[in-house]
Formats: structure tokens, sequence, C-alpha cells
């Protein structure tokens, strides 16, 4: 199966990794059998390697549930996505009906999706972050002509989901590599270790992700790695993150990255890829 230039990401991630692939790209093993991502978000090193066999994770439920939709319904999704108006009132109407749970239920997999995909496109700086009750909270983005109906990439993107075997998962990162054996390959980009107290952004879920979690990744990856199988991990360049991954191989590379309250704070900051190969 060749790749389709069409697929690529279909919503803007926080510390999503398109502008890294280039770098990723060096260090990925040439061989293996089933690719695992159980930290998906936009996916960006999922849709650049379109794996035939692949097992792809996020705890996020909305999330999962958009590519899911975009996998058994990409033409519903599409017709619903072009309702939507790129307006604040519109879209703070639209934000807030997570705000009332029975309501929320009520809405289909592809209202559920065009809802999230469409916050998406036109909240302030394509942000997916909830509150502690798991309701969507970033405001507008004030965009002069955001691209809500992207129809080519959606259309690729299924295509895609539906030619691969792929297993769509919504759980612990534990738990979505259960069953994987020697040979396969995973990609771990969790929530980063924040380089300051205030730098923190873990609100993709309403869980979180501390220290005691990125321990609890780094127990799994020695399990993986008694194991035999590879695994490649992005992380910021901290300290703590230096001296958990210690015994492993370590790549420092540069990222642009735009999510940061001070503007000149923005820039590139330097990552970590590391992994149990050569």
């Amino acid at each position: 199966m060749d790749k389709d230039e069409f697929v690529m990401p279909v919503v803007k991630w926080v510390g999503g990794k398109r502008q890294l692939i280039s770098e990723i790209d060096k260090y990925l093993p040439s061989n293996y059998s089933t690719y695992y991502e159980p930290f998906l978000g936009g996916g960006a090193v999922f849709f650049h390697l379109q794996p035939h066999k692949a097992v792809v994770n996020d705890i996020n439920e909305e999330l999962m549930n958009l590519y899911q939709v975009i996998k058994n319904n990409v033409e519903d999704l599409i017709e619903d996505l072009k309702k939507h108006k790129n307006e604040p009132d519109y879209f703070y109407k639209i934000r807030e009906l997570d705000r009332d749970i029975q309501k929320y239920n009520e809405l289909t997999p592809v209202e559920r999706a065009s809802r999230i995909h469409y916050l998406n496109k036109t909240c302030y700086n394509g942000l997916f972050r909830v509150n502690s009750q798991g309701q969507f909270n970033v405001p507008f983005g004030r965009y002069k002509n955001p691209n809500i109906v992207n129809e080519t990439t959606l259309r690729a993107v299924s295509n895609y989901f539906n030619t691969a075997n792929i297993i769509f998962k919504c759980c612990d990162f534990e738990e979505a590599v259960k069953g994987c054996r020697k040979g396969s390959f995973i990609y771990f980009d969790p929530p980063y270790d924040p380089i300051s107290d205030t730098s923190s952004f873990t609100g993709y879920d309403k869980g979180g992700f501390d220290k005691a979690e990125q321990k609890r990744l780094k127990d799994l990856c020695d399990n993986l790695n008694n194991r035999g199988v590879k695994f490649l991990l992005s992380n910021s360049e901290t300290q703590f993150i230096l001296d958990l991954y210690k015994d492993y191989r370590i790549e420092i590379v540069q990222a642009k990255r735009s999510i940061n309250s001070k503007g000149n704070k923005r820039g590139e900051v330097n990552e970590v890829l590391v992994m149990n190969y050569e």
C-alpha cells in the first residue's frame, strides 16, 4: 500500500509533531510488524508513516469518536460540518453543549464528531483543552477563514482507515499496548513534563499527567525493553526526564512551540527522543 499524500492530521494539536517529522523520521526503525501509538492526539507521526497494521489510542473520548466517525461515516460528517459558522455567538453556543450532559448524550456520534472538529478549527490556537469537569473551555479564535471542512483530507484519511488494519482504542496507555509482541514498534508522545511551573499544559483530558504518571510510563518502557519491543518516546528536555531515561539512548531535537502565555518565550525549545535501539 503506497502512502497517500493527502493523508495528514485532521485536528490541530498542542505539541503536535508536524514540524518535527523530519527529525523523528531519522530515528524510526525500518522494520516492524505492528505500529502502536498510545497517545495519539493529532497523529502526525502515525499519518506520516501510514502503517499497514496499527493499534492507536487516546484517552480523550471525543477525539477517538472523531476518528471512528471519519472511518465509518465520513460523508455524514462532511455534510454536518458544512452547517457550522465562524461566529463567536455560534461558537459559544456549540461549545456550551457539553454543559448539559443529558442533552449532550442525545447527540449522535456524527454530531459529536462534527462539534469537536469545528471547535478545534475555530478556537484559539487550535487548543484541545478541557476543565476538571471534562468540558471544552477554549475561547473563540477569531480566524478569518478557518478550514472547517477539508473534504479531501477527511476522505483520504477515511480511505486509509478502511484499507489498513487499524484498531482504535480509548483507554489507559498501559492497556493500549497490552498484547504487543517482539517485532512491534511503539511511539509514545505523552503530555510533556513541564519545563517550568507556568508552562504546564496537560489539559487534553480531565485526568492530567503528573510526574507519577511519567514514572509509570518509564516502568512500562522498561517492561517493553525487557520483552524486546522497540519504542521511541518524545518529551521535553527537563532534568527529570533526562534522569528518568538515562539508561536509554537520548537524542536532543529542537521544536518550535507556540503555546506559552508569554509571547517572548515562544520559539525553539529542546525536546528529547528516547529510544531502546541503535
